[in-house]
């Protein structure tokens, strides 16, 4: 008796994509609609896992697009541009509107306990601090003109997904990049944010309206989706830590799939699935049980390498990969919210 699922093929079915894979070689990439060579520039923004492909671009002999230069411990190069983390998709929408002049935020610098300032948008990215608001001013200017240059000149722009939760300024509704009072002291008084968690609907919405802003300047830019496989360090919902990630990665990787499947310029590449399903035969995760493994990380790069690396572009072996990835810290705003806890006991 003959059925729909006759003659699929293997990739369709558990037992013979997952069951049996070679260890180590699950790979639930189908097909890639493009391939990559050395003429692309290929942008990155996203949670602080997205650094891991932005190294990964820079060894493999493609053209990883950075359009703010400077010392890597100044969080240049950590992107293509200086914005920190831009783990939530509102925090990207807001970051163009503001790049092209369209929103002017409210909010003004944070200050340290040493006096220098920080900026609330990108708290990071200047480990001395700023020692005037005329510097973080000319410095924010700079930022952002580098940060359309991304918009308009990138061929790929990959956005990596990390949260659903924020803080957002009651004032006007700007999305700062850490929790109130984490990164220095805000210019608004305590009443003057709240937590948003944002759902699949306000998710989606915010990830079309980007795609849609970056092809507004760029017609022929594609977008790569993916979702971080790393935990949310602390929640804000009064519920348990791995609650609220699971329900924060579901909705984003909801998000992902109807936006690409709307929008023929986007595309997904699954990392998370790679590392944080069950279906892998090692453990992906650090002792921590929250920072992704060397192995893990070379795991994604090899299937991203096999299916978007074009054939004869030199790409890194799984070996090399990780090797790259060691001795380099991984840049994450959120750790400010443990820093903050750990400084004040």
């Amino acid at each position: 008796m003959s059925h729909p699922y006759q003659g699929l093929p293997d990739h369709q079915f558990w037992n013979r994509a997952v069951t049996f894979a070679p260890p180590a070689g699950v790979d639930p990439v189908v097909r890639a609609p493009y391939r990559l060579g050395p003429e692309h520039k290929v942008a990155t923004m996203g949670s602080c896992f997205a650094q891991h492909l932005s190294r990964h671009l820079q060894s493999s002999g493609l053209t990883y697009f950075v359009a703010e230069t400077g010392p890597t411990e100044r969080s240049y190069g950590v992107f293509s541009a200086r914005y920190g983390n831009v783990y939530t998709v509102a925090q990207a929408v807001q970051l163009f509107r503001r790049a092209y002049d369209d929103l002017v935020p409210a909010e003004g610098p944070w200050t340290r306990p040493d006096g220098r300032l920080v900026d609330p948008f990108r708290p990071v990215v200047e480990p001395d601090g700023f020692a005037s608001e005329a510097d973080l001013a000319a410095d924010r200017a700079t930022h952002l003109a580098a940060t359309r240059r991304v918009f308009e000149e990138a061929d790929v722009l990959v956005f990596t997904m990390g949260l659903t939760e924020a803080w957002r300024s009651r004032v006007d509704g700007c999305v700062v990049a850490a929790a109130p009072g984490a990164a220095g002291t805000p210019s608004g008084g305590p009443d003057d944010y709240e937590f948003v968690n944002y759902g699949v609907d306000e998710v989606r919405a915010d990830l079309a309206e980007l795609c849609r802003l970056a092809r507004s300047v760029n017609p022929d830019v594609r977008i790569l989706l993916t979702v971080s496989p790393v935990p949310l360090i602390a929640t804000f919902e009064d519920r348990h830590v791995l609650v609220s990630t699971v329900a924060s990665k579901s909705v984003l990787r909801v998000a992902a799939d109807e936006v690409e499947r709307q929008l023929d310029w986007v595309d997904y590449f699954p990392s998370y699935e790679i590392i944080a399903s069950a279906t892998s035969d090692r453990d992906y995760f650090a002792p921590d049980r929250r920072e992704v493994s060397d192995l893990g990380v070379a795991h994604v790069m090899r299937t991203f390498s096999r299916h978007y690396i074009a054939d004869g572009a030199p790409a890194p072996a799984a070996v090399p990969v990780a090797a790259a990835t060691q001795g380099q810290d991984v840049i994450c705003d959120e750790e400010v919210i443990v820093g903050a806890l750990e400084s004040s006991r």
